[in-house]
């Protein structure tokens, strides 16, 4: 059974916190054809949560955990809190009947043991990094799972994450850390480029806003191109620089082994992975 079909009003999908992130799963899922009935939220913005999704009765949204039904036994937990919220959610849930679920969680540096030392060290556990662009169906998702979860629920789990985007699992779990530092982090750092060559452009006479523009467009329709052109980076990268042009100027600077982007992006992801090491404390 690898569908969403196990999901029901009886076993449903208690989602702990629906902001961007958690909103844009849930969006995500009932597209992909969860039924709306199967769903409980707990999330404080309750007014927030049903304007967006006016399908959810005003029952099944709840500000708080601890108006859960106490016979609730969800079949799968989504948490989507921020790393530093995590013990409080964690308490909410931890009364609950979970003897059949699955608890996702979607916070940075929170390990499996965490939870497990929280929730039971039986209990099925799935430690997953999603990023921002989720929330427009593009983000990518990295999953590892604890030896609790069965086949099938991975595969569900691997259903409901592929709402947003693309998924990989990975067995080891101090990958994860890397995941996070890279592409949980990434579309910051991504978003800093367009903001630097700005910057950049008006530097060498270019108004503002159109130097925003160009940067913006630039990179957007770099990814774009990079998505569906059927080669890699390196190879595109190759196909624009002409030998002595302008391009090359630019690279002889960006790919200094010294001082370049590379190097600069050494340090930056060194340090998110260090920090998301830390956020397991």
């Amino acid at each position: 059974m690898t569908d969403l079909s196990r999901i029901t009003p009886e076993n449903p999908l208690l989602l702990i916190g629906c902001g961007k992130m958690g909103g844009a799963m849930l969006q995500g899922w009932l597209k992909k054809g969860l039924s709306s009935g199967a769903v409980l939220v707990v999330d404080p913005a309750t007014s927030q949560v049903q304007a967006a999704f006016p399908d959810l009765g005003p029952q099944q949204i709840l500000a708080t955990p601890d108006r859960l039904p106490s016979a609730l036994q969800p079949a799968f937990v989504i948490l989507a809190v921020k790393p530093q919220m995590m013990d409080q959610a964690v308490d909410g849930v931890k009364a609950l009947n979970l003897s059949q679920a699955v608890v996702l969680s979607i916070a940075a540096g929170k390990t499996l043991t965490y939870f497990e030392n929280r929730l039971g060290r039986d209990k099925a556990i799935v430690r997953a990094m999603p990023n921002t662009p989720a929330a427009i169906g593009r983000g990518i998702t990295v999953g590892c799972a604890n030896p609790h979860v069965t086949p099938d629920q991975k595969d569900t789990c691997h259903i409901l994450l592929s709402a947003v985007g693309q998924v990989d699992w990975v067995e080891d779990e101090a990958l994860m850390d890397a995941v996070t530092a890279v592409s949980g982090s990434g579309p910051a750092y991504v978003f800093h480029l367009v903001e630097a060559l700005a910057a950049a452009g008006k530097n060498v006479g270019l108004s503002p806003e159109l130097a925003g523009k160009l940067a913006a467009a630039t990179v957007s329709g770099a990814g774009a191109l990079l998505d569906q052109a059927g080669e890699d980076a390196t190879q595109l990268r190759i196909n624009v620089t002409s030998p002595k042009g302008t391009t090359e100027a630019a690279l002889n600077v960006l790919m200094d082994d010294k001082e370049g982007l590379g190097v600069l992006l050494e340090k930056a992801v060194r340090a998110a992975y260090e920090r998301s090491k830390e956020l397991a404390d």
